[in-house]
């Protein structure tokens, strides 16, 4: 079968490789649709992405969605009573923990904080755990999750996303008739716009210094948009900030933008090592602020929320098929080509 394969920076190969075995244990999954994420580029960029060093050849992907194709005899049954079987049509949950140990009491629901994870299309791990950009994938029967109706497998690709976006938002908390402040409109920002809509918020807030990735925040649903590259400060005292840009010189603004007692939540990845930041804020106006980090099982309600209207076709920019791979990821790292996702067609 096809697979996108990255074997080192700037060397992205479409490969032939094993198709997975059909066992009595696993379900085979013929992928549609996957998402190119910015850790996918960073792998093809510079064959790092965060700590995690690429090591040997590596399968990409963790966004993506298909339809069943194998459900072994073994867990064929409690997929029935799932509703799944053959045919059915699904996305995955990338995350496997690894290990036997267990997490403290209070926060032993919080299964993204486990210390050892091994995540489609990532090189933490030797050997690698290979991704989703293949023609199938074998994957464990809990990791499945069932498209409801009217949820397409390209919408659904982008359901890992919009789950680390839902998790962003829960970790804020109510956020009923807010005023909130969304920094950095790629696509998790612009994700995280959505999200704070569907979950009641007053006013959204937009800045980027990407016209392109404004327009596209707009459409996500923000209701006005700072286009910081002008010079434009940010709103004073929004009720919550969420930081989705990821770069440290924003921070300081972001803290002085949300008033004194509130919360400012960081999603956007933060470079591995020592940063320059003004955080003198978090202090002085008694800041708290809150860690992102993936989700729990957020993208089973990203699903939900997809079936209930919720839009990510603006995010869509660009489409190309797998044999186009190389040319995709160099649009997706083109800051000037207008991409925010850009969607591998898969077969």
């Amino acid at each position: 079968m096809k697979a996108i394969v990255v074997h080192g920076s700037r060397d992205l190969r479409v490969d032939e490789v094993p198709d997975p075995v059909a066992g009595p244990d696993n379900v085979v999954v013929e992928m549609e649709w996957g998402g190119i994420c910015g850790s996918d580029v960073a792998y093809y960029l510079h064959g790092v992405s965060g700590t995690a060093v690429l090591k040997e050849p590596l399968v990409l992907g963790h966004e993506g969605a298909g339809h069943v194709v194998h459900a072994g005899a073994a867990v064929a049954a409690a997929l029935h009573a799932r509703g799944i079987a053959v045919g059915t049509p699904v996305t995955m949950h990338p995350a496997t923990l690894v290990g036997a140990g267990r997490l403290p009491p209070d926060t032993a629901a919080r299964t993204n904080l486990w210390p050892q994870v091994r995540y489609f299309g990532s090189a933490a791990f030797s050997p690698h755990e290979p991704g989703l950009f293949s023609r199938f994938r074998a994957v464990r029967a809990d990791q499945l999750r069932a498209l409801p109706h009217g949820v397409t497998t390209k919408a659904a690709a982008l359901a890992e996303p919009l789950g680390v976006a839902l998790h962003a938002v829960n970790r804020a908390g109510d956020l009923t008739g807010m005023t909130v402040l969304v920094n950095g409109c790629g696509p998790i920002g612009a994700l995280v716009i959505a999200c704070a809509r569907a979950r009641g918020a007053g006013r959204v807030v937009a800045a980027d210094v990407s016209r392109a990735a404004l327009a596209i925040g707009e459409r996500m649903g923000a209701g006005e948009i700072v286009d910081v590259s002008t010079g434009a400060g940010l709103p004073a005292d929004v009720d919550l900030a969420i930081e989705a840009s990821g770069a440290p010189k924003a921070l300081g603004d972001v803290f002085a933008a949300v008033r004194r007692g509130r919360v400012v939540v960081q999603v956007g990845n933060l470079p591995a090592g020592e940063v320059s930041a003004a955080l003198g804020n978090i202090v002085t106006r008694e800041i708290d602020y809150r860690g992102s980090y993936r989700f729990v099982d957020e993208i089973s309600d990203a699903l939900q929320l997809m079936a209930a209207g919720l839009d990510v076709s603006p995010l869509m920019t660009h489409e190309v098929t797998i044999d186009d791979a190389v040319p995709g990821f160099e649009l997706a790292a083109d800051r000037t080509s207008g991409s925010s996702k850009v969607m591998i067609r898969l077969s």
